[in-house]
């Protein structure tokens, strides 16, 4: 046999060797043997926010991140951390943001409070604009039915311009 064939085949040996340990790796999804913690895995899949999505939990996503996420939930709950200490660990790392249903504290007012001051904000400007629109208050700050009335200088000015014309 040549060398260039024992290369060969060491080389090809090698990568079926690789091959066959990706197949034999552990899997972010893989069940946990135990039924009580796959379960309270998945719960806590279902509260956590997966960061690379819009809105979905690390559940239902599969992206990288989510199933990095998915697999620190079961090692820790395996290790046995309660779910309070899992959720801690992740709000710590990646912050309440993590949560699908975040605290109402301080830091999270924007979170629950913004969208309501906004549509508050809105419905006043609105409401403030058409009782302008109502009350005839033009931009110009006369009555939208014509201009303001003329002074009496005005009026003197604008009949002495129009007998010079004439």
């Amino acid at each position: 046999m040549t060398s260039v064939r024992r290369a060969l085949l060491g080389a090809t040996s090698v990568l079926w060797l690789a091959l066959a340990a990706n197949a034999w790796a552990f899997s972010p999804d893989e069940p946990l043997a135990d039924a009580a913690l796959e379960a309270r895995a998945r719960a806590l899949h279902a509260e956590l926010r997966c960061l690379v999505c819009q809105g979905q939990s690390i559940a239902d996503s599969n992206a990288g991140l989510a199933q990095d996420m998915r697999a620190v939930v079961r090692e820790r709950l395996a290790a046995g951390e309660s779910d309070e200490a899992v959720r801690g660990f992740l709000v710590e790392r990646y912050g309440d943001y993590v949560l699908l249903d975040p605290p109402v504290k301080p830091e999270t007012y924007a979170l629950w409070f913004g969208p309501a001051a906004v549509l508050v904000a809105g419905a006043g400007l609105v409401y403030v604009l058409l009782r302008r629109a109502r009350s005839g208050v033009g931009a110009a700050g006369g009555a939208a039915g014509g201009p303001a009335p003329l002074s009496a200088e005005e009026r003197r000015r604008l009949d002495a311009l129009l007998d010079d014309d004439s």
